[in-house]
């Protein structure tokens, strides 16, 4: 069984910028500006399915277009123009017409409250237990001109899967130390849910954080139960360093 001393021992070797690569939350220590910032943030977390390879390819075609400043891009384009941009574009699921309709839904959203940390605050309320209600809400916002209302790229946790994609990029956006670049820190760590990958999910199997068949959003709740008994203010202070030894190829499994 792990200790607090393990995950902490865990935490101060592994949770390095040098450990980040292959990543895609490599691309946002690009960004000293906030919006540009959380612009890459949507874009990376949303194609951060599949091989990791491929991710940061597909991460890298979409960013080089809106280079150097995806803002003022987004701000300054159309979705006709998008969709000629982007009409060769292929990440797995993703095609090149729901991408340029990704990114014109984040321009949209922008234009409406003046920036997406703002769209994502007007959802917001100190009063909740964790960020799954705005989280909901701020989905909505970002795929309300999509088909029903749902996008592969940012999925909803209203729907009942574990959105890991999401609640990753409210990880990168809320938590700020050595990995995690952070900008929306009014927001408590504490609220923040366990991003739900493979790896996570077996590590918490393992440790008997769970016993659910399915890794969905009841499942990363309950999970993240678990470490706020460890760490009750950073429940997911730990979640970067676990989930190297999936990712990397120079770290083994079995140091954990």
């Amino acid at each position: 069984m792990f200790t607090s001393d393990k995950f902490e021992e865990l935490y101060s070797k592994y949770n390095k910028r040098k450990y980040v690569s292959p990543d895609p939350l490599q691309f946002l220590y690009d960004y000293d500006d906030l919006e540009c910032r959380t612009i890459v943030a949507l874009i990376a977390s949303g194609l951060a399915y599949g091989r990791v390879k491929q991710i940061l390819k597909s991460t890298s075609v979409i960013l080089k277009e809106l280079q150097p400043d995806p803002a003022t891009f987004l701000l300054n384009s159309n979705l006709e123009e998008l969709n000629v941009i982007f009409e060769d574009f292929k990440h797995r699921f993703t095609n090149g017409s729901e991408m340029a309709l990704f990114l014109f839904s984040i321009k949209e959203v922008i234009k409406q409250y003046g920036s997406l940390k703002a769209a994502f605050f007007a959802g917001y309320s100190k009063s909740d237990e964790d960020i799954l209600p705005a989280l909901k809400k701020f989905a909505e916002k970002i795929t309300v001109l999509f088909p029903e209302g749902k996008s592969y790229l940012f999925p909803n946790p209203a729907n009942g899967s574990a959105s890991k994609r999401p609640i990753l990029f409210l990880r990168w956006m809320i938590r700020s130390d050595e990995v995690d670049p952070g900008g929306w820190n009014e927001i408590p760590s504490s609220k923040l849910i366990i991003p739900l990958d493979t790896h996570m999910y077996q590590f918490a199997v393992k440790s008997g954080f769970t016993k659910r068949k399915s890794a969905d959003i009841k499942t990363a709740v309950e999970i993240t139960e678990c470490f706020k008994k460890i760490n009750p203010d950073d429940p997911v202070k730990y979640d970067f360093a676990l989930t190297r030894f999936g990712i990397r190829d120079d770290l083994s499994p079995s140091e954990i």
